[in-house]
C-alpha cells in the first residue's frame, strides 16, 4: 500500500518540496550553502539510500522549472554591460578547451573508446550558472568584480558548450559539418544580442507603464505576473533556439533589471519568494538523479581521477586567462573554482550520450556522479576563500 501511495504525484510532490525546504533551513542553521544541504536530502531520498524517489520525468520537469526561477532572479541583479565583455569571452573559450582536452584523454587512459573519450570531454567542458550564482547570491557576492566574471563567462560557456555539444556527436557519429557549426553559434549570438536589446529597451519600459495603469494599481500583483511570463516566454525562446531555457530566463532577468516600479509590489521580491521554493527542489534532484549502487571498483577509480581532472582543468583554465587579462590572484582563483561545478549541464551531455547509444552504462554514471561531486565541491570552496 504504501508502494502505491509513494509512487503518486502528489506523494512526490509534498516530499520534494518538504525535503528542499528543510535542506534550506538545516543548511542556513549550520550557516552552510543551501545548495550542499538540498542535495545531501536529495541523496538520503533517493535511489543511493532510502529509494523513496527516482528521477522520474516528473522530478526532471520541476527541478527544470526551479533552475529558470532561479536564473531569472540571478539576472535580475545583473546589468547588460557586465554580461558582454570580451574578457569573459576569453575566459569562457579557454575554459572549454583545456577541459575538454583533459576529459577526452582521460577516458583514454581508462581504456574507453573514442565515442565515449569524446562525451566525457564534452561534459567538462560545461559549467553551471545556476549552482556558483546560488552560492554567490547567499554569500552578498554578486556584485564583486569575480562574480561578474563567472556570471558573464558561464553565459558564453553556455553558447559554446552548445557548440561542443553538436560538434562531438557529428565527430562521433561520422557527420561532422563546419557550416552547421557556425549555424548553431550565429543563431546563439542572435538571441543572445536580440533578446537582450528588446528586453532593455521595451520590456523594461513596459513594465514601468504597466505599473502606472488603473489595472496595476486594482491588482499590485499584476506587474509580478507580466515579468514572470516574460521569464518564462524567453526561457522558451531559448529552447526553439536549441539554447538551454536557464540562458533565456537569465537574459529576461538582466533585461528587466533597470525598470523601475514604484506603485506595484516588487516583481524581483516576488521571484525571489518563488526562488527559495522551486530552486531548491532543484538542487535536491541533483542527488536524487546519483545511484551510488552503480559504481564498480573500475569505475570509482575513472570517477575519482576525472573528478579531480574537472576541477583542475576548470581553474587552470580559467584562472589563467583571467590573471592575464589584470584580475588578482584571489579573483582569478575564485573565478576558476566559481567555473568548475558542472551540474545539471553536464547531466544533461551524459542523459543525450546514453539515450543515443553514443556512451555506455558505466561513462554515463560516472559523468553523473563526476557533476554531482564538482556541485557540491564549490560552495565550500567559495565559501572559505570569500571568509
Amino acid at each position: 500500500m504504501f508502494e502505491g501511495l509513494a509512487s503518486t504525484i502528489e506523494f512526490q510532490m509534498s516530499l520534494l518540496l518538504f525535503v528542499a525546504l528543510a535542506g534550506y533551513l538545516l543548511a542556513s542553521r549550520i550557516n552552510q550553502s543551501a545548495v550542499i544541504g538540498e542535495i545531501l536530502f536529495g541523496l538520503i531520498i533517493g535511489p543511493s539510500l532510502l529509494g523513496l524517489i527516482t528521477y522520474t520525468d516528473f522530478v526532471k520537469s520541476v527541478a527544470h522549472l526551479g533552475a529558470v526561477i532561479l536564473l531569472f532572479v540571478i539576472g535580475l541583479e545583473f546589468k547588460l554591460k557586465d554580461i558582454f565583455n570580451f574578457k569573459y569571452g576569453v575566459i569562457a573559450l579557454i575554459g572549454i578547451i583545456v577541459p575538454w582536452a583533459g576529459g577526452f584523454y582521460t577516458a583514454k587512459f581508462f581504456g574507453y573508446g573514442f565515442g565515449s573519450a569524446v562525451f566525457a570531454g564534452t561534459a567538462l567542458t560545461a559549467t553551471s550558472i545556476a549552482i556558483t550564482a546560488n552560492v554567490l547570491k547567499e554569500m552578498g557576492k554578486l556584485q564583486t568584480d569575480a562574480a561578474r566574471a563567472i556570471i558573464g563567462a558561464a553565459v558564453i560557456d553556455d553558447v559554446l558548450g552548445l557548440l561542443a555539444l553538436s560538434f562531438s556527436k557529428q565527430l562521433v557519429l561520422g557527420t561532422f559539418s563546419a557550416m552547421s557549426i557556425v549555424f548553431i553559434f550565429i543563431k546563439a549570438l542572435a538571441f543572445l544580442a536580440i533578446g537582450a536589446y528588446i528586453g532593455s529597451k521595451f520590456l523594461s519600459r513596459l513594465l514601468e507603464k504597466l505599473d502606472k495603469t488603473k489595472i496595476a494599481k486594482k491588482f499590485p500583483e499584476f506587474v509580478f505576473i507580466f515579468a514572470m511570463m516574460m521569464a518564462f516566454f524567453y526561457a522558451m525562446a531559448a529552447e526553439l533556439m536549441q539554447l538551454s531555457a536557464i540562458v533565456g530566463a537569465f537574459i529576461a532577468g538582466v533585461s528587466l533589471e533597470s525598470a523601475v516600479i514604484t506603485r506595484s509590489r516588487s516583481y524581483k521580491e516576488g521571484a525571489e519568494y518563488l526562488h527559495i521554493i522551486f530552486a531548491s527542489i532543484f538542487f535536491v534532484s541533483l542527488g536524487i538523479i546519483a545511484d551510488f549502487h552503480s559504481l564498480t571498483p573500475s569505475v570509482i577509480w575513472f570517477l575519482i581521477a576525472l573528478t579531480i581532472v574537472a576541477v583542475l582543468t576548470k581553474v587552470i583554465g580559467c584562472y589563467i586567462p583571467a590573471r592575464l587579462q589584470g584580475m588578482s590572484h584571489k579573483d582569478s582563483a575564485i573565478i576558476g573554482f566559481g567555473m568548475a561545478p558542472r551540474g545539471e549541464v553536464a547531466m544533461i551531455v551524459a542523459l543525450i550520450g546514453i539515450n543515443t547509444g553514443l556512451i555506455g552504462q558505466s561513462i554515463y554514471v560516472s559523468l553523473v556522479l563526476m557533476s554531482l561531486l564538482t556541485t557540491i565541491f564549490t560552495p565550500i570552496v567559495l565559501r572559505n576563500f570569500y571568509a
